[in-house]
């Protein structure tokens, strides 16, 4: 049976690349990703890593890894909630999952 997840809610900071547009703060959504995964399910996560550069465009969706302690990965899908940076986890995967 899959494990239920809250959805977490985070707010990224955004800022501006040099070409142009908002993206969002790719520390502050690893960082706040982290340490709410820590906290509700009680496992060490050894790292997030999400892409940089990410445009703030309402509704997309970007994919961050998760590095568990032990050698685990997971990926969560996150949404961009509006215009402000909002941003929610929609799903987390364990990696390893077999075909599509």
């Amino acid at each position: 049976m899959p494990r239920a997840l809250a959805v977490l809610a985070l707010v990224a900071l955004a800022g501006l690349p040099g070409c142009g547009g908002t993206v969002i703060d790719t520390s502050k959504i690893e960082g706040t990703l982290q340490h709410s995964l820590e906290s509700e399910r009680k496992e060490d996560v050894s790292s997030v890593d999400c892409p940089s550069g990410q445009k703030v465009e309402p509704k997309a969706t970007f994919q961050c890894t998760i590095n568990l302690a032990g050698g685990k990965t997971e990926t969560a899908t996150l949404e961009i909630r509006d215009s402000k940076a909002d941003v929610s986890v929609i799903r987390i995967e364990k990696e390893g999952r077999s075909g599509q």
